[in-house]
């Protein structure tokens, strides 16, 4: 007997008349995707929400009498509803991408600034309504905003430990997720940070800057050449795949264009992939929240090479695709939760205090 696939309904909010027509004819496209009703402002938009209860709601940032930013702490809190936000590639629509994911939007997607190119974003918009609606709130929600830190301890530059890299993938939910995670690392951690977050260029940086208000780590958007020594986070730029290379000064980052790969650029299989190669035995693995699979293929690949990884638990994961592709696999040594993510990493990797006396670079 066949059971018919259960249809995602979706509420769009904008200002726009065109774009509100625009919007639902892309997600509609879609058989899987049903747009119930459409609203002008935030005002509406919850009136809506609270009469049709949908699945998901796409929202715009810019709008009359309530904005988006508004309207989206409202849908968030009182009626728990996954809100894909539509934001312009400027940094003005960055900073505020930022403040709606810290306010607990699951998702964003990039309007092009000509609306006849909007077909440009269907499939990425269907994908996201997509994973939206199989988001976990709870485990978003239970993930608080550490306030920012001034920064005590900087040890990034004065020395490359025992040569240890972590290394971390994450995609949908992943803004949440790392907000949650680096915080709670000490500076001292014995072993420098990378990291692969699925996002559009310019808003990589804008990322970095949020979370380096909030750690004792140095939180950067990675430069060709940068090295990634203990004490340091350097997070892939949008639209470059990063590797890392084995210099007698560290682990050097190589930023390339090319290809998507697994649909991404930057993908965190090109990432974990040179990790395994690069690092060995000396390399960690953090395959974080998001939809799809990139970075299962990788985490296996530094599994295969004696390295150690990890992958986030489904309870605690915005979006539990990319952790359950490579648990599935047989690739992930240890199921973590996000909530004991930075003391399991401390245990295994230790403090540069205790081992830089222990090991050379070689």
């Amino acid at each position: 007997m066949q059971y018919e696939r259960k249809t995602i309904r979706v509420i769009v909010v904008d200002d726009s008349a065109l774009m509100r027509k625009l919007i639902s004819n892309l997600l509609e496209k879609d058989p899987e995707i049903e747009v119930i009703a459409t609203a002008i402002d935030g005002c509406f938009a919850l009136t809506k929400v609270e009469q049709l209860n949908p699945d998901v709601v796409t929202l715009d940032v810019d709008m009359p009498r309530m904005d988006g930013m508004t309207a989206l702490g409202e849908m968030v809190s009182k009626y728990h509803t996954p809100v894909v936000m539509l934001s312009s590639l400027t940094t003005r629509g960055a900073a505020l991408t930022m403040q709606a994911l810290e306010k607990g939007a699951v998702d964003f997607v990039c309007k092009p600034i000509n609306s006849a190119r909007l077909g440009d974003m269907a499939d990425d918009l269907i994908l996201k309504v997509k994973g939206a609606a199989r988001a976990n709130l709870v485990a978003m929600s239970a993930q608080p905003s550490p306030a920012p830190v001034k920064k005590t301890l900087s040890i990034a530059g004065q020395g490359t430990g025992s040569g240890r890299i972590v290394a971390i993938g994450a995609s949908s939910g992943g803004p949440h997720a790392l907000r949650y995670l680096l915080p709670r690392i000490p500076a001292n951690l014995d072993a420098g940070i990378v990291i692969v977050q699925h996002m559009p260029k310019s808003f990589t940086g804008m990322l970095a800057h949020w979370l380096n208000e909030i750690c004792e780590l140095e939180v950067k958007e990675a430069e060709s050449g940068d090295l990634a020594l203990p004490g340091r986070v350097l997070i892939a730029p949008g639209s470059s795949h990063m590797r890392i290379r084995r210099t007698p000064s560290g682990h050097e980052v190589l930023l390339e264009d090319g290809a998507l790969v697994n649909g991404h650029k930057p993908s965190v299989d090109v990432l974990f992939n040179s990790v395994a190669s690069e690092c060995g035995t000396r390399a960690t693995a953090v395959l974080m929240t998001g939809m799809g699979s990139d970075g299962a293929l990788g985490l296996g690949e530094i599994k295969k090479a004696g390295g150690y990884t990890v992958a986030q638990d489904k309870e605690s994961c915005a979006v539990y695709g990319m952790p359950r592709a490579a648990i599935e696999k047989g690739y992930a040594d240890e199921i973590v939760p996000l909530i004991d993510m930075a003391s399991h990493l401390l245990s295994k990797v230790g403090r540069l205090a205790e081992l830089e006396n222990s090991y050379a670079f070689n």
